[in-house]
């Protein structure tokens, strides 16, 4: 492990009335009365990933979209870990094009240095960022289906995809988030049956960076329908760091967002924060299979950073 700060331990529930504004300072954790059905097992003896051949593998990176040296070498590196770790699919965070929108800054700033995915025929999805200029669910590499917020689904097992865990993806326009797309997630969730759960979208929150207060007051519009649903993981960029949270009220989220560029020395300790990265440019590695979630933090030099285990316990919903 190079750099992880082990800081934290899940928060125990407060009420208390400014929960929602004040949790990250104050460590609250969401609304008592939900149930958590997830372990996470870092730093133990297993191999960071189980590297099965019948498991689904994806990559995720976040605000990948910077023109630099940096990012080209990161996104390199992505390629490289594609030689052990046979990844189909590659989640994007939002801020993936810092450009004008223009076709020559999608050239730049993605087709370029991710060419050698794309010749691979990796597919990769996107979450609208903030610096994201235009009608990017528009651009047909992002399989965005020309929608600001989607879902869709892959299964892992032993006839993917006719056999095996249903593992369902939704991206979330966080730049936006209104009524519509609300009333939208609610329902999808709702009508989902997949065994795994993962949610995708551009402002964290959780976080322990810069942008922690307004990470808090994001949790407003989103958290009980994580919760209440049994959402297992989130992912989310913005802040420029790597993050892992412990469990928050059975949900497990993680921040990528130093795939483009990097603010070192922007992590700071908090009661929620289980591990975090800020000192090189970074992104992940997933592997499913049955009910584990395996995961590996990269950064852009090929060091892993954070590697563990969500071991998902099969219970009953609650009435």
């Amino acid at each position: 492990m190079l750099g992880v700060a082990p800081w934290g331990r899940p928060p125990t529930a407060l009420v208390c009335a400014a929960w929602l504004l004040f949790a990250a300072a104050a460590g609250c954790g969401a609304p008592p009365g939900s149930v958590s059905h997830l372990q996470v097992i870092g730093g133990d003896p297993e191999p960071p990933l189980a590297l099965k051949p019948i498991s689904l593998k994806f990559a995720v990176i976040g605000d990948s979209g910077q023109w630099s040296t940096a990012q080209r070498e990161t996104a390199a590196q992505l390629a490289a870990q594609r030689k052990n770790v046979r990844f189909d699919l590659v989640l994007m965070l939002g801020d993936n094009n810092y450009g004008d929108g223009s076709a020559e800054s999608y050239r730049q700033r993605f087709e370029e240095p991710y060419k050698p995915l794309l010749d691979a025929g990796i597919k990769f999805y996107a979450a609208r960022g903030n610096h994201d200029v235009g009608a990017q669910w528009e651009y047909p590499l992002f399989n965005m289906g020309g929608e600001r917020y989607y879902t869709f689904e892959r299964k892992a097992g032993v006839l993917p995809p006719v056999a095996g865990d249903r593992v369902q993806f939704f991206a979330l326009d966080s730049v936006n988030l209104d009524d519509s797309q609300l009333s939208w997630f609610d329902r999808q969730l709702s009508e989902s049956n997949a065994e795994w759960k993962i949610v995708f979208f551009h402002h964290p929150i959780y976080s322990s960076g810069r942008y922690a207060l307004s990470s808090a007051a994001r949790r407003v519009p989103l958290e009980q329908a994580l919760i209440e649903h049994q959402v297992d993981v989130v992912f989310s960029g913005h802040e420029h760091i790597y993050e892992r949270m412990a469990p928050q009220s059975g949900v497990v989220y993680f921040v990528v967002g130093a795939s483009g560029a990097v603010r070192v020395g922007d992590l700071r300790p908090s009661s929620h924060q289980a591990a975090g990265y800020d000192r090189d440019l970074s992104f992940m590695l997933i592997e499913m299979a049955g009910d584990a979630l395996y995961f590996r933090a990269v950064n852009r030099l090929g060091a892993m950073v954070d590697s563990g285990r969500i071991v998902k316990t099969r219970t009953r919903s609650l009435p």
